[in-house]
């Protein structure tokens, strides 16, 4: 594996040189700098930085709620955050991998090598959401990842995927979740409508004046409740527009992470 650009927690005698510190006894014998003991008639020890790699997950949900009431624009959103992330990781020279719920062939291997985003978004190009895919499962077999971003809009399996996401945390795993939100779910039409779930064609109901009050009012409270779910096992939660500049969605991300890596 290439060596990252991220400073490591472990210090050793071959990586990248920072500073001398005087020998103390218990040190490594093979970290003392010959050269100058010779000249000072002192002993030091090299402490050096290890340089680390961040192998960065991507999930992404394909479920069918992904295309919003807009249409695909939420789909749309999700798909640039993972590339983007992507982009990131390995311009740092960090490993990325997707998995996609419901489309096990999309899924592409921790790779830091050369055209490694174009496969990642040639792969979710072929996506169609659809279905109600869980996201729980594919987190179940995560091993050995510094990073894991969820791109989700939350509405299939949230406690359940937070409860095995918090388990990742434990084993020392950052957790992000974008969470991708459509401005058609902020701002419902005003006139009465038949709001359909994409998930669960079968349950519809008709948005009045009186229930667009009730609707804002519950998406509301269920927004601040999740995210406050999320930080509180250690996450770090970010809300994303569906019409919001992917730019700025990025930089957004990646300031809330370790490093300024996504």
């Amino acid at each position: 594996m290439s060596s990252g650009t991220h400073v490591s927690r472990l210090r050793g005698a071959t990586a990248e040189f920072t500073e001398y510190r005087a020998y103390r006894q218990g040190d490594d014998p093979r970290r003392l700098d010959w050269k100058l003991l010779a000249r000072a008639d002192r002993a030091f020890v090299r402490i050096t930085h290890e340089r680390a790699t961040h192998p960065t997950l991507l999930v992404l949900d394909s479920s069918a709620s992904m295309r919003g009431p807009d249409g695909a624009t939420k789909w749309e959103r999700a798909r640039e955050i993972v590339v983007g992330l992507a982009a990131l990781a390995l311009s740092a020279s960090d490993p990325a991998g997707v998995l996609v719920a419901g489309a096990p062939r999309a899924a592409r291997p921790l790779r830091a090598r050369a055209g490694t985003v174009t496969d990642i978004a040639r792969a979710i190009d072929d996506v169609t959401p659809a279905g109600a895919a869980p996201l729980t499962p594919l987190l179940k077999g995560v091993r050995s990842v510094s990073r894991v971003v969820l791109v989700t809009d939350l509405l299939g399996d949230e406690a359940a995927l937070r409860r095995v996401a918090g388990e990742l945390i434990v084993r020392g795993a950052d957790v992000t979740v974008a969470h991708v939100i459509s401005r058609g779910e902020l701002e419902p039409p005003t006139g009465a409508v038949l709001a359909v779930d994409p998930e669960q064609p079968t349950q519809r109901g008709t948005l009045s004046r009186d229930t667009r009050l009730q609707y804002l009012q519950a998406f509301e409270t269920w927004r601040r409740d999740t995210a406050r779910g999320w930080q509180a096992i250690g996450a770090r939660h970010v809300e994303v527009l569906d019409d919001e500049p992917i730019e700025r969605a990025i930089r957004r991300l990646v300031a809330l992470s370790p490093g300024g890596a996504a």
